[in-house]
């Protein structure tokens, strides 16, 4: 177990606390909790790098850290009514149409690498520059255009990336039955 899968492990057993502030209303308890699970986002990523710990379970719970943080926050936000419901929709879809097509391309034994786009990185920034304003905006309220401008740059990349990722799986799919189909001639 490397120091950035249990820094990976600490976001995922953070999740669970920020729900629990979330449903409780203490927004300013889910920020630190969200803060401290950023840092952690953020810490596993530079010692991979700079130690040079990269792992292949570290590819893989890296983003489902990121995708239970972020889909539980933002589904807790719109129920405080925070956030509105179509963002809600926008970047749950996108994540569940990411792990469906992961399973899709275990089942049919497909191999990919999970590696982030550059788009989707973006993605994630957006999502966490999101759910970070809405949950310090009681401590520290912004005016209402700079939300929606969180909210449309959210919703913009995470529809691009996750057309991205659609367009990549079909890629993969496809071009793994074209090989089947050409091997079997």
């Amino acid at each position: 177990m490397t120091i950035p899968n249990l820094l990976t492990l600490l976001r995922i057993f953070l999740t669970p606390l920020l729900v629990w502030f979330l449903l409780d209303h203490k927004l300013s308890h889910a920020l630190v909790v969200f803060f401290i699970a950023g840092l952690t986002d953020g810490l596993d990523g530079l010692i991979a790098r700079l130690l040079n710990q990269k792992s292949r379970l570290g590819a893989y719970l890296d983003p489902l850290a990121d995708k239970l943080l972020l889909v539980s926050s933002f589904i807790l936000l719109a129920w405080l009514s925070k956030v509105p419901n179509w963002l809600v929709v926008v970047t749950v879809s996108r994540d569940l149409m990411i792990v469906m097509g992961i399973a899709t391309l275990k089942f049919h034994e497909i191999p990919f690498e999970m590696k982030p786009t550059g788009v989707s990185k973006i993605t994630t920034l957006c999502q966490l520059m999101t759910v970070l304003a809405l949950l310090a905006s009681d401590l520290l309220p912004l005016p209402g255009w700079i939300y929606s401008l969180f909210f449309v740059a959210t919703t913009a990349f995470s529809v691009v990336s996750g057309v991205q990722y659609v367009a990549a799986g079909v890629a993969l799919f496809e071009g793994r039955h074209r090989n089947h189909e050409w091997r079997r001639h």
